[in-house]
């Protein structure tokens, strides 16, 4: 009995050791092997300075920039709150704050019928993180970018398309547009 003890206690006390150092050694090491950016965080660079990372979604709500998700996590995107709303789709509150989102929208987007609101764009992501917008999205708010800037429409749509990422291995998941190098590559492209 005393030996089955022992061997138990000695077997766990290697499992913590390889689990909470060995497997998080393997695994940083894949990362910066394998993973983008040697395993660091994607930053976007403009003269030299850093102005965000690619990887978390920011506010925009100037009607020159194209707009990101909502955000749940805190005003502004505050990656310590990260998180979703945890409300339900059938949740009375919930649905309260997508329609108010929903007209907020339509007032900076009067061409538009409410049914063209693209889904996503009055929509908290899980993380409330979220820096991509649908092409959809995107698409969705030229007209007003276009009009802010005193640019042709087509040449916002340019721009777009110059930012659009399509799926991982052109197969998984959906084409996507990362707000703040939308944003950025707008303000590059328009002088």
């Amino acid at each position: 009995m005393k030996s089955n003890l022992l061997k138990s206690l000695r077997l766990t006390l290697v499992f913590c050791v390889f689990f909470s150092v060995f497997y998080i050694f393997v695994l940083w090491v894949f990362a910066k092997v394998a993973g983008p950016n040697g395993g660091n965080a994607e930053v976007v660079l403009l003269d030299g300075k850093v102005v965000g990372g690619a990887n978390v979604g920011q506010k925009f709500t100037k009607d020159i920039y194209f707009w990101g998700r909502p955000s749940c996590a805190g005003d502004g995107y505050d990656a310590s709150s990260s998180c979703g709303s945890n409300k339900g789709t059938t949740n009375e509150e919930y649905l309260a704050e997508v329609e108010s989102r929903v007209d907020t929208f339509l007032v900076k987007h009067p061409y538009l019928k409410r049914e063209e609101v693209p889904a996503d764009i009055v929509t908290a992501s899980g993380s409330g993180l979220d820096p991509d917008i649908s092409v959809a999205s995107a698409y969705a708010q030229v007209k007003r970018v276009a009009t802010a800037r005193g640019l042709s429409e087509e040449k916002v749509k340019e721009i777009v398309g110059m930012t659009l990422q399509g799926p991982l291995c052109g197969m998984f998941g959906p084409a996507k547009v990362n707000v703040l190098k939308l944003n950025l590559a707008l303000d590059e492209n328009a002088d």
